[in-house]
């Protein structure tokens, strides 16, 4: 690498002492000048850090690496960063953590540079944005038990779809067959997920996958896609603020499960009364839980024919968890849009709440309405997101480029049919008796919330034969729950006993 830099500073010297030089540059075709990625390269940096209360070195491997198709061409490439614990002499006990966000569309930054890495954003103890923007040592990262890569899928990072041999960018519906559906994703990152851990020779290593919004989508059908097309297996999947992963969640059954969300956010914004608000958020939020299966999903189930002494019933109860009025909650037929609950919850103080994290809090032109005029959580996350990232990559990784990062990329219209992804993890389950499955969820978050969460791992498994490789932690903040200092603490410590504990015994053979 440093002969490479030495002839680059020459020729810098040299194109800036020669008139001739600069009239040859000038003379160059246009094309060589094009804004590209490179197809396959990488930089590699030493870093040492103190994760967990210990001092430890690694090496950080940041760069791109082909999709190949059918006939062995070049069709996109990826974006990933690496990372890997000096150290370690062998590999085969050393965990790997393969990392995806959602979206679809979202780089892979977020748990990056916020939750499992080495480095963390600079933002204050609740997850707010503050200047100067930048990156710090993150103590709890899960690298002292795990090497990490971060892969963003393509359009997203640095990730890009490449032109044909001719030079020709193929067309948006070939690009949607190959990249830009539920099944093509899955199809073509498991390829790319074999390449990278053959070269990186992490066949015998314990492999996990973690996903976060539409990418707990992404690794639960890679998980049986690896292991059916790739022929390799895995100890975990962990699904952070998870979707539906197929498993629906209609009618009643759909209206209901918010409930619990509602009462978590009026909780957390005092617009209870003392009776509940004097309760701990679990104990409340138990209680709402119970209510929501027992006698909620029951009325709303009986439709416009519940009795009207029942109905009364709900509507006063749901009211006093959600903290709004029961006219509200009648007015909806006791199935209340999330979208209008942000606008109505706080309309009296004249602020909204936020999606992903309704913790944040937004001001409106008007607070007449039925949904917020924008989200106040996202604005927030990219003012220290976006430059850190940016910062990041090219300053301390040293990987240099002049192609835009992508925080979020064009990969719509998505194809979301056939998703049978939560079908497959269950299947990969059956099939591999070392995998099990994490779930975390923040309890503010409205985008997926918890209670939906709990809803997906209680069906994921109709027999419950497995129930026991299944687990869930929630914690007191949204989406992204990692952004809260006191839980970027506790997510990480459950991950890390949660691959410790995945990990069989020495000898212990995956058989039921």
């Amino acid at each position: 690498m440093f002969a490479t830099q030495l002839k680059a500073l020459s020729l810098t010297f040299a194109v800036a002492l020669s008139p001739l030089a600069v009239a040859e540059v000038d003379q160059h075709d246009a094309s060589q000048h094009s804004r590209q990625i490179d197809i396959d390269s990488k930089v590699i940096t030493e870093h040492k850090a103190r994760i967990n209360g210990d001092r430890l070195s690694y090496t950080a491997e940041t760069g791109t690496q082909p999709v190949w198709d059918d006939q062995g061409h070049a069709v996109a490439t990826l974006h990933y960063t690496y990372y890997k614990r000096d150290g370690v002499d062998d590999d085969t006990q050393r965990p790997l953590l393969i990392s995806f966000n959602g979206g679809p569309g979202s780089a892979s930054v977020w748990m990056h540079l916020a939750y499992t890495g080495p480095k963390v954003l600079k933002i204050d103890d609740e997850g707010y944005p503050v200047q100067p923007y930048g990156v710090k040592e993150n103590p709890y990262s899960v690298l002292d038990v795990a090497d990490i890569v971060y892969v963003n899928p393509v359009n997203t990072g640095y990730s890009r779809v490449l032109p044909d041999a001719d030079g020709k960018m193929p067309s948006r519906d070939k690009q949607k067959d190959m990249f830009f559906g539920v099944n093509a994703d899955i199809q073509y990152l498991a390829e790319w997920l074999n390449t990278f851990v053959h070269r990186h020779n992490r066949w015998r290593s314990p492999k996990f996958l973690i996903g976060e919004s539409y990418g707990t989508t992404r690794v639960s059908g890679l998980a049986l896609e690896l292991q059916n097309s790739q022929w390799m297996y895995l100890n975990g999947v962990v699904l952070v603020s998870p979707t539906e992963i197929g498993i629906k969640r209609e009618g009643p059954v759909e209206a209901a499960n918010r409930l619990p969300y509602f009462a978590a956010t009026a909780w957390y914004h005092k617009a209870l009364d003392e009776q509940y608000q004097n309760m701990d958020l679990e104990p409340f939020l138990s209680e709402v839980e119970t209510f929501t299966v027992n006698e909620l999903i029951p009325a709303l189930a009986k439709g416009g024919f519940i009795s009207d002494d029942e109905k009364r019933r709900i509507v006063a109860q749901m009211a006093r968890y959600a903290g709004v009025s029961e006219t509200y909650i009648e007015r909806n037929n006791l199935d209340v849009p999330t979208m209008s609950f942000w606008k109505e919850l706080l309309r009296e103080r004249g602020q909204t709440v936020g999606r992903l994290d309704s913790r944040y809090l937004g001001i409106d032109k008007r607070d007449t309405g039925e949904r917020p005029d924008y989200w106040a959580e996202l604005t927030s996350w990219l003012h220290s997101f976006t430059p850190a990232i940016n910062y990041y990559l090219s300053e301390e990784l040293n990987y240099k480029t002049d192609v835009k990062y992508n925080m979020f990329g064009s990969v719509h219209p998505w194809d979301r049919s056939n998703n049978n992804t939560g079908e497959n993890l269950r299947l990969a389950m059956a099939q591999n008796p070392y995998l099990n499955v994490l779930i975390q969820s923040g309890y503010y978050d409205g985008a997926t919330n918890y209670f939906d969460a709990k809803y997906t791992m209680w069906q994921l498994d109709p027999s419950g034969k497995m129930k026991e490789r299944l687990s869930f932690k929630g914690y007191r903040s949204g989406h992204m729950m990692y952004l809260r200092r006191a839980d970027l603490e506790s997510s990480n410590n459950d991950l890390r006993e949660f691959i410790l504990n995945a990990l069989p015994e020495q000898g212990a053979a995956a058989k039921y």
